[in-house]
């Protein structure tokens, strides 16, 4: 360029730097050696020269199976198969691990092989590069190891996920594990929680003597130490070792190769998983790592279970408490509606007649005192409002129109009484209701009518309000809405101490009893909602017409 002309660099070789090929291999790691068709070394890098100590022949045409391995003849299978003739044979290169035993371990060698042609491309010979590969294949190894593990975990946790019966999670846990490892004996142990002892809960391969007797305290035998430490044990031959527990069961049951496991669930040992065979040396210790990975595992899946299995006995005695509580309540309503009847009520009647007749008596007789009378008409005024007062309140503990007319005409006329003299419109529809249905389902309905409508009243603001009443042989539908003001339901997630919320939970609770569900839908300005879904007990009465009415 600009008529400056530009300088050629000369190419340097390797003959004009006179370095030899044999300099340049000798500068590699690994062992380079050169194999003509005859098995005879033609090339050797120092790798291989070093391994010969000073004095010793080299192995330049030398045979290799002679001079590497010993042997009088080409290496074969089972030991190992010499890849030479392949290569030669289809003039492509090829790699193999090569397992060698040097002082008692066992080495691992990577040796690839290459062919050589000569300047018309025949196949003269063939390169062969080995590399102690030893670390890489422990490493391959180890991923291996983790990831079968992590299989393995994988494996029981989809097994026992979602799983509340413990008998069940124990039972899953102990066979996956099992099969992890091929094994057929074996067995989880759960700590006593009163004793501290140790006894079989599921097993598997073992007699069930063995099982029922072998029950171990604490810090004895390799369980009892294994639950005592909360460190794992391996043990070569079981039915040798002095300080076992109930060495006659051990011997009968013909074991030998043994690992123990602690099961843990936040630091705390709840169990043991034993792991046996007939056969000793049988485990490893890969064996008792991946046993020890699925122990973490499945001590926190007990402790989830007997969590879960201590919430439904706590559940079922609160439903139990809850059953009772309100059967008490309807029955001491039934009692109090009845007194104030027979006792109260006549006795408000009584005096009610008592102060008429003698407002008469005195009208009679002409006694001409104003204040009197206006005091005893105020007083007959208060006692006839006392009375109907008292009748309302019997109403409200125990309508009668429940027990004579039936549950939907109740549920009506409570309405009517509750909301039309307030002011708020009702509509009712009742469908399938026909006929009676079973106590229990009533006066549930009843009440879960009476409570609802009762927060309409003290809370809605509400102009109308509807009842829809709908059963067939199933299964009764109840819906009861309003156009009030409504509110947020996810802030209604508790009874608060005021009392807020406690309508709403002892209704969802009283059809939770029953075996229904309730659904409250409700926004602040949108009004309310309530479905209340109740299923019918099989073989319930059933006399009704299923034509609908309207009251």
């Amino acid at each position: 360029m600009g008529g400056q002309e530009m300088k050629v660099e000369p190419v340097i070789t390797i003959e004009a730097l006179d370095i030899s090929l044999q300099d340049i291999v000798d500068a590699v790691e690994d062992e380079v050696v050169v194999i003509d068709s005859g098995y005879r070394v033609v090339f050797a890098n120092s790798a291989v020269r070093n391994k010969f100590q000073r004095g010793v022949e080299l192995p330049i045409g030398r045979r290799c199976y002679e001079v590497f391995r010993e042997r009088d003849k080409p290496c074969s299978a089972p030991l190992w198969d010499c890849p030479l003739r392949r290569v030669l044979a289809s003039g492509s290169g090829t790699m193999a691990y090569h397992p060698v035993r040097i002082l008692g371990a066992d080495r691992y060698f990577k040796i690839t092989m290459y062919p050589l042609r000569d300047s018309y491309g025949n196949i003269k010979a063939v390169v062969e590069l080995m590399r102690d590969a030893t670390t890489e294949r422990e490493l391959e190894n180890q991923v291996l190891r983790r990831h079968h593990q992590l299989l393995a975990l994988s494996r029981i946790s989809s097994a026992v996920s979602g799983l509340q019966d413990l008998n069940t999670v124990l039972t899953i846990a102990l066979e996956n594990a099992l099969e992890v490892i091929n094994g057929t004996i074996g067995g989880i142990l759960l700590v006593d929680e009163e004793t501290g002892a140790l006894y079989y809960c599921v097993q598997r391969g073992l007699s069930a003597r063995y099982a029922e007797q072998m029950r171990i305290p604490p810090g004895e035998g390799i369980a009892g130490r294994v639950a005592q430490t909360g460190k794992p044990a391996l043990v070569e031959d079981i039915s040798k070792e002095p300080r076992i527990a109930h060495p006659d069961l051990v011997s009968a049951e013909g074991l030998k190769g043994f690992v123990s496991i602690p099961l843990k669930a936040k630091d705390k040992v709840v169990g043991v998983m034993n792991i046996a065979s007939h056969v000793a040396g049988r485990f490893g210790k890969d064996d008792m790592s991946l046993l020890s990975s699925i122990g973490d595992y499945v001590g926190t899946a007990i402790e989830q279970a007997r969590l879960y299995d201590g919430l439904a006995n706590a559940a079922e005695r609160y439903q139990a408490l809850l059953q009772h509580a309100l059967t008490a309540q309807e029955d001491e309503r039934k009692r109090i509606a009845r007194e104030l009847h027979d006792e109260t009520s006549q006795a408000i009647t009584s005096l009610t007649l008592s102060l008429q007749a003698i407002i008469g008596l005195v009208e009679m007789k002409g006694i001409a005192d104003a204040d009197l009378m206006e005091r005893l008409r105020a007083t007959h005024a208060y006692t006839v409002h006392a009375g109907n007062e008292i009748v309302k309140l019997m109403k409200e503990l125990r309508p009668t129109l429940l027990d004579e007319l039936g549950m939907p005409t109740a549920i009506h006329r409570y309405a009517k009484d509750t909301l039309q003299t307030q002011g708020i419109n009702i509509s009712a529809e009742f469908v399938g209701t026909d006929g009676r249905l079973p106590s229990e389902i009533e006066v549930t309905l009843f009440r879960v009518a009476q409570g609802l409508i009762g927060n309409i009243l003290k809370h809605s603001d509400a102009k109308n309000a509807a009842i829809k009443l709908e059963c067939d042989t199933s299964k009764c539908v109840l819906k009861i809405e309003d156009d009030g003001k409504g509110f947020d339901v996810s802030k209604l997630t508790r009874v608060d101490l005021s009392g807020r919320g406690a309508g709403l939970f002892t209704i969802k609770e009283r059809v939770k009893l029953v075996g229904g569900d309730c659904k409250v839908d409700s926004r602040p300005g949108q009004g309310t909602k309530v479905t209340v879904n109740i299923p019918l007990p099989t073989g319930a009465p059933d006399e009704k017409d299923k034509g609908s009415n309207s009251r």
